[in-house]
Order: structure tokens, then sequence, then C-alpha cells
């Protein structure tokens, strides 16, 4: 259940709740200080300069006129300890807060469901980490700081006010009804500029994003130009929203700063009459003179306190919305760990599949068998269901309707951390991190000794390209696996994926980049491995999936043929159709 903005804030102090109610306490403190230097003045003006008796206090009184400078030079050095102290509590609990924040979220990102990453986009996720949780520090360390400080200064000075003179502190006081309607209708305008302008910062972190990403893209298709043109056009655009929202404050500033600015003239002229008419000492005016500033500030700053909490109220909401996302894909009560390994028997029951974003099933009564240690290859045309088949083994997704089996129990019933520990996954599109060839291949497994990583990258066939590198296997590959070609990143993928040796392995046309001659070296390692698995192939290529034990033939997602290499070619249906279209034969 989602809860109140401030109440989040409190939950995430957690640890550090008593620290932050002892800065509030010090706020208050400091503020109610801000009292004595006018006060002592009030002092020595009225007993030692122009009250009636001043000059005789100063021959008897001289020990307390200096024991009152004495109090106020002391008393000022206390309270700016005080303030020092107080604002580094602000800081050292808004730091804590926002990294058990940013913890939370980025932990809660990484059990998110893959369709939760098709919905939001990096550079608006990149923003909620970055710009949005500045905004909940800064809620912490300033703004609610800066409301107690104007709260506890304006009543504290308002009760010495009238305390002294409650005729003029009542003058005074009517002043603050009018900041106070100008502030709530500048809320009212500012609200929705500071969520559109939040929305405008998330844009501009996507497009940049999507192109230092894409530049190979960008750099093909010679579009630099272009893509400058739409950055600028996205830059523009939060520039505008920016300014906008400045000029919300700067339309209603000078009202209050008007205002503001009458109290010292209200100060002078009421003020002035109740001296002459002996209602109210010099030492009294002074002292209201001295504070009056403590009532004017206090106004002025309800515009900026204002501004930065609609900017808070904004990022919070984009914050916390990702804060109690819950995937939906989780681990169902009772379910099983995995002891030891999976023998990695696989059946599919009338399964089939549609995304929650789309009308259209993408797989329809899908079933099959496929047993523990075979090989099983998928061809399709490109769109036909392939890749979302594959994804439902790991359970990335669920089927909208029939059961996938492991082993013969329902993989709804594994715990979903073992059972993707057990399985190995090598796609097309290959991420390598900015790190070793070493650690990429080890990625799955830490532990993993280098004869291992060594071992596996055979395999794979990546070993003999590792070993003309400068640093063989402490090479740093750049980022997305940036200096290799596509066919090494293949490589390198599948030896990643085999390193866990896993009971399951699912190749997701990982060859399609590499020769003909590599493909036959990383099947014949295929075929040699050191421990049993179940390998679920997708491939285009005959070559792969003519040894298979079982060929699955996806057609708009359903499963129009089904069977080893000599039964489709006897079937002469699509498979017979791409061997003969591969080998350049006429017939087979």
């Amino acid at each position: 259940m989602k809860k109140s903005k401030l109440r989040w804030l409190w939950e995430n102090m957690e640890g550090y709740r008593g620290l932050y109610i002892l800065g509030i306490f010090g706020t208050l403190l400091y503020n109610v200080l801000q009292l004595t230097v006018p006060f002592v003045t009030q002092q020595i003006i009225d007993l030692f300069l122009s009250g009636e008796n001043a000059a005789s206090n100063l021959e008897t009184k001289r020990s307390l006129f200096f024991g009152l400078i004495a109090a106020m030079v002391l008393l000022t050095l206390f309270r700016v300890t005080v303030v020092y102290l107080d604002c580094m509590i602000y800081e050292k609990v808004s730091q804590a807060a926002l990294y058990r924040i940013r913890n939370f979220l980025y932990n809660k990102m990484q059990r998110q469901d893959m369709a939760f990453y098709s919905v939001y986009r990096t550079g608006d996720l990149m923003t909620r980490l970055t710009g949005d949780l500045d905004a909940v520090r800064h809620m912490i360390a300033w703004v609610v700081r800066t409301i107690i400080e104007s709260f506890a200064l304006y009543s504290a000075t308002m009760i010495y006010f009238f305390f002294m003179n409650w005729k003029l502190a009542l003058i005074m006081l009517m002043m603050s009804p009018i900041i106070f309607g100008i502030i709530f209708l500048f809320k009212k305008q500012v609200a929705p500029k500071h969520k559109l302008l939040r929305e405008k910062m998330a844009t501009l972190n996507t497009a940049a994003q999507e192109n230092i990403s894409g530049n190979r893209v960008v750099k093909a298709f010679a579009k630099e130009e272009h893509e400058i043109e739409k950055f600028d056009q996205c830059n523009s655009e939060y520039s505008k929203t920016n300014i906008e929202t400045s000029f919300v404050w700067l339309r209603f500033f000078p009202f209050v700063e008007t205002v503001a600015n009458l109290m010292p003239v209200i100060l002078l002229v009421i003020g002035g009459l109740f001296l002459i008419n002996d209602q109210l000492t010099m030492g009294e005016y002074a002292a209201f003179s001295g504070l009056i500033w403590a009532i004017a500030n206090p106004m002025r700053n309800m515009g900026n306190v204002m501004n930065e909490f609609q900017r808070f109220d904004a990022a919070s909401a984009k914050v916390m919305e990702l804060y109690y996302a819950e995937p939906k894909i989780v681990d169902l009560p009772g379910a099983c760990d995995i002891e030891g390994r999976l023998k990695g028997k696989i059946e599919f029951k009338n399964v089939s599949f549609r995304y929650e974003d789309a009308d259209i099933p993408v797989l329809h009564d899908i079933s099959f068998t496929a047993e523990a240690g075979q090989t099983i290859a998928i061809m399709g045309e490109t769109g036909c269901g392939k890749t979302s088949l594959i994804n439902l083994i790991p359970r990335f997704y669920e089927p909208t309707e029939g059961e996938i089996y492991i082993d013969g129990k329902n993989i709804r019933d594994y715990k979903i951390q073992p059972l993707r520990k057990s399985i190995g996954l090598a796609t097309q599109d290959v991420l390598l991190y900015s790190d070793t060839i070493d650690g990429n291949i080890a990625y799955g497994d830490a532990n993993i000794s280098a004869d291992d990583v060594r071992k596996f990258a055979k395999y794979s066939a990546a070993e003999d390209f590792i070993s003309k590198m400068p640093e063989g296997y402490d090479t740093i590959v750049g980022e997305r696996g940036v200096g290799l070609s596509g066919g090494q990143k293949q490589r390198i993928s599948l030896a990643r994926a085999l390193a866990i040796k896993p009971s399951i392995l699912i190749l997701d046309d990982t060859t399609s980049a590499v020769d003909l001659e590599t493909e036959k070296t990383i099947q014949e390692g295929l075929r040699h491995l050191d421990f049993d698995c179940t390998k679920i192939i997708i491939a285009q290529r005959v070559s792969t999936t003519k040894n298979a034990d079982l060929i699955l033939v996806l057609q708009d997602g359903r499963i129009t043929e089904a069977g080893t290499h000599e039964q489709l070619l006897s079937k002469r249906g699509y498979y017979y159709d791409v061997v003969r279209l591969q080998t350049g034969e006429e017939d087979i």
C-alpha cells in the first residue's frame, strides 16, 4: 500500500530518526536564540543609554553592563555552533536516506519482470535514480529545515513582539495573511509546471542515453546532424519549461517583496508615533527594528519553500511509483528450491502466450517434449514467436494458457532464482560488461577457476582469438563489447552461458555472426561438454539444426512441423524449402 510522501520519507530515515528529531530541536533552539541579541540590546539601551537613570546605572551597574555585552558575544558564538552542528545533522540524515532509497530502488529494479523494462524508458529510470532522488534529499536537508526555521523564528519573534507591545505587534501581524494568500496562488500555478519539467528532464535523459548507446548506428547512417537537432529540440523544450517554471515565482515575487518591505515603513511610522507618545521605549523600538527581518524573511522564504516542495512533490511521485512497483512473476507460496542439478526434461503442454500490451497472441497451443540431454532446434520466419517461446522457460514471461514442466514439475512450483541459475542463456544481441574477458565469462560464477574459463572458451571457439590479444583473458572490453566483432562477442556470450554448467542451455541464434568453420567447431564443442544438459537452439542455418534430436518449425506462433532432419525433409514443407534454398540443390 502506498503511503503519503512525508510518511514515506520518515520510514526511510530508519536508524536516523532520533538524530533528525535532535536536528529539529536544534533548529528551534538556534532560531529562538536569534532573539537574544535584540533582547540584550534593548536592555543595554534602556538601562545604560536612553533610560531616565542611564548615567547612574552606568556608574553603579558597570558589571551588569559588561556582563550583558559578554552574554551577547557568548550567546552569538553558541548560536553559531548550534547552527553548524544542526546543518551537519540534516546533511547526515539526508545522505543516509538517499543511500537507503537508491539501494532499495536498484534492488527493486533488478527484480522486476521483463515487462517492466518494456514500459519504462532507460532515461526515465536514470532520472528517477539521480535528479528525482536529489529533490528528495533536498527536501530532507533544506526544505524541512527551512519550514521549521521560518515557523520558529516567526513565532518566537511575534511572541516577543506581543510581550513588548501588543498593539504594534498586532499591526505587524496583519501583513501575514496577504503573504499567505499570494503563496497559495503561487502554489496552484507552479505545481503543474514542476510535473511537466520533470517529464521534460526524463525525455532529455532518454534522448541522450539512446544516442550514446546507439552511436554506431548514428555514424553508420551519417545522422549526426539529425541527432544533434533532435537533442537540441529536447534540450530547448526542457530549457523553455524550466524558464517558465522560474517565471511563475518571478511574477509573484514582487508582491511578496513589496509586502515584506512595507514592514520597516510601518514600524517607522507607527513605531515612531508610539515612541513620541511614550507608548514604546527606545530600547523596545530598537528591538522591533532589529527583529523586523525575522518577520519579513520567513515570509520571503515561503515562496522558495513552496517552489522546492512542489519540485519534491513531482519527483517523489515518480520515485515512489518505482519504489512500490511489484513484479508480477514471483515465487508462489510453497515453491520449492532445487537441490542438486535438474535433469533437464522440458515439456510444453498446450502453451499459448500474448504480451500484455498486444491484442494478438504470439504463441498458439504449443506442445512438445525435450527429453533430458536432447538437442531441440527451433526454426521459423522472423516474428513467428521463437524468442517468445524460449523466454517462457526461465519465466521471463508467464504463459497465457497451458503449462510448462521441467523434470515433471510445473516451473511455477520452482523458486525463480534457482530455476534461472539452472538455465544458461546466450542471445544474438550480446551484452558484455566493461570488464575483462575473464570477468565476462565468469559473470555467472565468480568462483570459477581460470582453467575452467579457458575450457569453456574452447567449447565456444573463443580460445584462439582471446589468446592472440595482447593481454589475453585480462583484456578489458569496452562498454557493450566495443572493440570486438559480432562473432567474437557471441562466442564470449556462449562461454559465459556454459560457465555455469547449466542443466538447460538456451541459444538464441548465437552463431549467426560466425563463419561456417567456427560454427562447426562450436557444434563439436557442444557435443562433447563435460556435463549433461538439454539444449534449446534457435537457428536459421541447417548446418546447426540437422543434427538435433528434434526440430520444431514455428509459423505464425504455431508448430507446423516437428521431427528429425530426415523426417522433415520427407514432409517437403517449410524445412525442406529452407534446406533446398541453403544448399542450392533443386531436389533433396
